[in-house]
């Protein structure tokens, strides 16, 4: 891309988010390709949710996932982005625009992307396609929980993959959840309707006494010491994949692959019920304007330009213009991460360190299977400070 075309070098883009996404190597190319200074603010998920809401002039960029859009677009912390300055939205495909990949598919429960994507003649968030948008689809995966095969309970070995497996008895004090509410309850609610303990109307948005009746029951389990360990950073979960008492955990694509390598016989699980989706990317600060506006595009830009989405697939992370991106992997690597073919050679890391084995198989088969086979999205309830302060009982139960 031509450099001279965005404005000054003087420019600094600053990008707030999560380590999930902001990778260093990332933030080098980026200001390489496109000659400005970019700045990537780092911080937890809950910190930069809180500085994204109140104080939208302290970034240009906010790097989260469509579910979070339900907290900073009502505080009009972000501004609507122009579908006519985004260069590669011809090429971001279908998940995000009507929430499947195929129409005519039933939308999972949760925080459907599509449903949040379209800025609305009234301001408001919607499926009905506009010339704008809260923000610029980028990375997206399906997530599950992750188990030692060998170490497995005799009568779960002969079982289809199931989220009730978080709550069977035969794992009594052998099984690590997420501590975030809105991941673990989502975690903990689909176990709960899988082991047929409750039914919900909408496993994404709980009543306040559907939240009470999960809740309840993951305290009573507490109370009899049924879980190991409750894990908040990557870090964490990564502890807990040597740890001898952890036999299941819920658990993220990085954390997975990142010890796959030398980790035989730990399996990320296909539940039958479904996967537990999220998507994530960039939205525009309200504060932004003139140059820094322009550079935010030409950042927007880039992400989808392939590169990209090339590092992120080695991360275990979907892109929302694959097609771009293909050509940046090797036919091995593509085959793997997006085709669900057996890696014909030795796979590496976006840093060259070797990642997955010869002969390994992506967890669900091809993209087009792994996305099509989701339960609920990450999502925000309308009951989310109910549930905070429930899941925050149980825990301490």
């Amino acid at each position: 891309m031509n450099s001279a075309a965005i404005v000054n070098n003087q420019l600094t883009l600053r990008v707030l988010g999560t380590s999930v996404t902001l990778l260093e190597m990332l933030r080098v190319r980026a200001e390489q390709d496109l000659g400005i200074k970019i700045e990537y603010m780092l911080r937890s998920v809950e910190d930069a949710q809180r500085i994204a809401v109140m104080h939208p002039e302290s970034f240009d960029l906010y790097d989260q996932w469509f579910h979070n859009i339900d907290f900073v677009w009502p505080a009009r912390a972000i501004q609507p982005l122009e579908i006519k300055r985004l260069k590669y939205w011809d090429e971001i495909n279908s998940l995000p625009k009507i929430g499947t990949l195929n129409a005519g598919m039933p939308l999972a429960d949760g925080s459907v992307p599509s449903q949040r994507l379209y800025v609305q003649r009234d301001q408001h968030l919607g499926s009905q396609p506009s010339d704008k948008i809260s923000m610029l689809p980028l990375t997206h995966n399906a997530d599950s929980f992750a188990y030692h095969v060998d170490r497995l309970p005799a009568e779960l070995r002969e079982q289809e993959e199931s989220w009730g497996w978080l709550l069977h008895p035969a794992l009594t004090g052998q099984v690590a959840l997420q501590e975030d509410a809105a991941m673990g309850g989502l975690d903990a609610a689909l176990a709960m309707q899988a082991a047929g303990l409750a039914r919900f109307a909408n496993t994404g948005n709980l009543s306040l006494e559907e939240i009470d009746a999960l809740t309840q029951h993951l305290s009573r389990l507490r109370r009899q010491d049924y879980f190991a360990a409750f894990w908040a950073t990557q870090e964490q979960a990564c502890g807990l994949i040597d740890n001898q008492q952890v036999e299941v955990q819920s658990l993220w694509a990085p954390i997975y692959f990142r010890h796959h390598f030398h980790q035989r016989g730990y399996k990320m699980a296909r539940p039958r019920e479904g996967y537990r989706a999220w998507y994530g990317g960039l939205s525009l600060s309200r504060c932004a304007t003139g140059k820094i506006k322009d550079a935010a595009y030409a950042y927007l830009n880039w992400w989808l330009s392939g590169w990209p989405g090339a590092v992120m697939a080695r991360q275990g992370y979907y892109i929302s213009t694959p097609a771009r991106t293909r050509s940046h992997l090797s036919a091995a690597e593509w085959d793997f991460w997006y085709g669900g073919k057996a890696a014909r050679e030795v796979l590496h890391d976006a840093w060259g360190e070797p990642l997955i084995p010869q002969g390994e198989q992506r967890d669900g088969g091809s993209y087009e299977a792994r996305m099509s086979h989701i339960a609920v999205w990450n999502s925000v309830m309308d009951e989310h400070n109910y549930l905070t302060r429930r899941w925050q009982d149980f825990l301490r139960a």
